[in-house]
């Protein structure tokens, strides 16, 4: 009766429990550390596995199944015949309806350190392997997120990957407590299992706690209430790649359309509060700069790290060095950028300045006065500090902004864009909001944006020459672009003090070397190579350059003076780095040419 059958439950309990104090408090303890924890996972593993497999009969006929256990070691996948002896079992239980658990024998692999060398290492793994080797048409790997990202789901802005390509690298966040594995692990077994040569033809990695994930993997219709769910992994080359990667592509011409329509509603918001913002007064302009600037400073910490995020990224995909010098940021620079928008807030008001007057008729004057431009485009690639400049002179001028950023610091921007947001709000006492300056973070072509006419009155693009140039070609918008950043340092032959002239020069090109106004091209004039009474100026100047790390390479003129070593193969080039090229010119008029 029900009496017995409980009494019966709270004696195995008891009897487990029992047994488990002992494995736990025994007093026969191995002689080392590392064998005394071998042996206590050892021991623990035996006693939980038959409360474990308790729970799965308990679990599994409450839906009329029978279950089955099978203990693995890594021995039974390399012996030949104890593989074929498992390939029995399993197809035996199959056949007769009985649904096999694998699970490693902990009690014996002693849950010890694993190497690269072993076949499974956690359950993940041995999945990987039992899939490969029972020639398994799908197999789900379950976890506690909703599939892969493409970076930690904790992270603002995290998007969930349908498809994980073999060549894609993603965000790894913190392993989970429980357990062996992660997310990596979960990755690296879910490739293991449908690689070339794999009779595993798929891969799922769902979240565990939503059945509906389950559900739609599993079912024989697509369920579009359901909808897509988790990320799929397919041998590379096979058909089922082939239709992933196509509908991938499908999707993202979709969000590629829609782009547009996101931009153009962020844009239309910023320009209903630049409205706003111009009719304040000055000092309240002025106070939501200051409100700018403290917060930067008092958020550093947080920005740092996401900055940090981006430069580790960067690391992993191998940026060139040029965009990860101009990618990081510091505590200096922050510190600047405070300081820059203090200077710009105490500047006077650029708004309603009259700059000319003139009388076209008696009582008929015309005037040119300052106002705001409207909405601001601003395209920038891989320079986090441009956006509080950015913002900066857009709130001082009384315009809206819309942003596009580089992908490459993606998590800078956002972080950054939220902390000017929240100054904005707290600076004007909730008068003016945060859509005032909106940044555009979904994954479509600039191309889409550039179709905004009708509501952004410019388009100002911040980085290399290629970007400026394709904008200018593309849009109908007004562009204020720019050209290469090579700029030019001469050194006249009136320029008596070698110790002046090499602080000057050393300065343009090493304070912020991937900065687009450092000294790309060094001009001498050619008295500076005679000795006088304070020295050689030109050799002075190469020197110190040379002291600083700089590499100089030469032009025609400045090679046969032997100036430098190694030539430069074009006369026109933006390093971005410490390379510089030297040459020597006739006169002032030559460097000017």
């Amino acid at each position: 009766d029900a009496h017995t059958q409980r009494a019966r439950s709270l004696s195995g309990d008891k009897s487990a429990r029992k047994f488990f104090d002992q494995v736990v408090h025994s007093n026969e303890r191995p002689h080392t550390f590392h064998d005394s924890k071998k042996t206590y996972d050892s021991a623990c593993a035996a006693a939980g596995q038959f409360e474990m497999m308790n729970l799965y009969n308990a679990l599994f006929s409450q839906m009329e199944e029978s279950a089955a256990q099978i203990l693995l070691t890594e021995g039974d996948f390399r012996d030949e015949e104890h593989l074929n002896h498992l390939h029995y079992s399993i197809e035996r239980l199959l056949s007769a309806g009985v649904i096999p658990i694998i699970n490693e024998n902990d009690a014996v692999s002693a849950n010890r350190g694993y190497t690269e060398g072993d076949l499974f290492s956690d359950n993940d793994s041995l999945a990987a392997i039992c899939a490969r080797s029972f020639a398994c048409d799908l197999l789900i790997l379950l976890t506690d997120v909703d599939g892969v990202f493409d970076r930690p789901p904790s992270v603002s802005g995290a998007k969930l990957l349908p498809f994980y390509s073999q060549t894609q690298s993603v965000g790894i966040g913190e392993k989970s407590k429980h357990g062996r594995g992660g997310m990596e692990s979960k990755i690296s077994a879910a490739q293991s299992a449908v690689e070339p040569g794999s009779r595993c033809r798929a891969c799922m990695v769902l979240s565990g706690v939503d059945l509906d994930a389950i559900r739609s993997v599993t079912s024989e219709e697509y369920d579009s209430a359901v909808g897509p769910r988790g990320t799929l992994f397919a041998t590379p080359g096979s058909e089922l790649e082939k239709l992933a990667l196509k509908e991938i592509k499908d999707s993202e011409s979709t969000v590629a359309q829609s782009v547009s329509d996101v931009a153009h509603q962020m844009a239309t918001a910023a320009r209903d509060q630049a409205r706003k913002l111009q009719t304040l007064p000055h000092l309240e302009r002025k106070a939501i700069l200051y409100a700018v600037a403290d917060t930067l400073e008092a958020e550093k910490e947080g920005l740092l790290a996401a900055n940090k995020i981006d430069l580790d990224n960067a690391e992993r995909d191998g940026t060139e060095l040029q965009l990860v010098r101009r990618l990081k940021l510091t505590d200096a620079k922050l510190a600047t950028l405070s300081s820059g928008i203090r200077q710009i807030a105490d500047q006077p008001d650029p708004l309603g300045v009259v700059k000319a007057n003139r009388e076209l008729a008696d009582g008929l004057i015309l005037s040119q006065i300052t106002v705001p431009i409207g909405v601001l485009m601003i395209i920038f690639e891989s320079r986090p500090d441009s956006m509080p400049q950015i913002s900066a002179l857009a709130l001082a001028s009384g315009n809206g902004l819309l942003l596009k950023g580089g992908k490459e610091a993606a998590h800078s921007n956002e972080a950054i864009h939220k902390v000017i947001g929240d100054a904005i709000e707290k600076g004007s006492g909730g008068k003016i909001t945060r859509e005032i300056i909106a940044l555009v973070t979904s994954r479509g072509q600039v191309a889409d944006m550039l179709k905004l006419d009708d509501v952004v009155d410019l388009v100002i693009p911040r980085g290399s020459n290629a970007l400026v140039s394709y904008i200018k070609a593309n849009t109908r918008i007004p562009v204020l672009g720019h050209a290469d950043g090579v700029c030019h340092v001469y050194v006249d032959k009136s320029a008596k003090d070698s110790a002046l002239a090499s602080k000057l020069v050393v300065d343009a090109k090493t304070d912020y070397p991937s900065a687009c106004n450092a000294m790309e091209t060094l001009l001498l004039h050619k008295d500076t190579l005679e000795a006088n009474a304070n020295g050689n100026i030109a050799m002075s100047v190469l020197m110190s350059l040379r002291a600083a790390g700089v590499k100089c390479l030469g032009g025609p003129n400045a090679m046969q003076a032997g100036l430098c070593d190694v030539a430069a193969k074009e006369m026109k080039c933006e390093y971005g780095d410490l390379r510089c090229l030297v040459e020597i010119v006739d006169n002032m008029d030559e460097a000017i040419d």
